[in-house]
């Protein structure tokens, strides 16, 4: 799978193109805003897109979902039903950055742990990680061995907890038990910042380090 990292929002966030090498078919991951430049980026890749796919319900995240998504006539995928009360009120997040009004939204599929999401001949699969949001799930294709992971890691950090049913203890559950098992290999694309390894992740995460008894 080939990807590339397109920049929205003034929370420079990571949206993210991924395609089939093999058929040129495509998705775009988490488009927070700018529709017109990552419309021109898509078309300069020349690839076919055929789905929007989101991993939360974020403003930064989904805020030109519906644009794109009607542009080229493909479907919205995901979040996980969880985060529906976040992709209903995003009137609310637009007025409590003093955006322009986007609203509310509902995709054409909701997304569980273990379903699985295709991109030409690529697999994505997809896993169910809550913390950041209840909601919230990340893509993974094992063959290429990435991940876009959203909010809930980062280089050197995780998602913040302290929105509307986050949960820290739940997200770093998330982040050990679903998604540090993938591999150290495993390469990530975070929705914010730079990207990392898992294993660069679980040896330096200063999140994911176990606290040491005090005595």
């Amino acid at each position: 799978m080939n990807y590339r990292i397109i920049p929205v929002t003034a929370f420079s966030q990571n949206c993210s193109l991924v395609w089939c090498e093999q058929t040129q078919l495509a998705a775009v991951v988490d488009p927070g805003g700018d529709a017109q430049r990552i419309i021109a980026e898509v078309d300069a890749s020349g690839v076919t897109l055929t789905q929007v796919l989101l991993t939360h319900g974020h403003l930064d995240h989904v805020g030109a979902a519906a644009e794109v998504a009607q542009h080229y006539g493909v479907p919205i995928i995901g979040p996980e039903k969880n985060d529906e009360f976040w992709l209903q009120g995003l009137p609310a997040q637009s007025r409590m950055f003093g955006l322009d009004d986007c609203p509310p939204l509902t995709p054409d599929r909701w997304l569980n742990e273990g379903d699985t999401v295709t991109v030409g001949k690529v697999t994505l699969q997809v896993l169910h990680c809550p913390g950041h949001t209840p909601g919230h799930v990340v893509f993974f294709d094992a063959q290429s061995r990435l991940l876009v992971s959203g909010d809930v890691i980062f280089k050197g950090g995780v998602g913040r907890s302290d929105f509307p049913q986050g949960n820290h203890a739940q997200l770093i559950d998330s982040i050990k038990r679903k998604l540090l098992p993938l591999g150290d290999d495993i390469t990530f694309i975070p929705g914010h910042g730079p990207m990392s390894t898992l294993g660069n992740e679980r040896l330096h995460n200063p999140f994911l380090q176990d606290e040491l008894p005090v005595w």
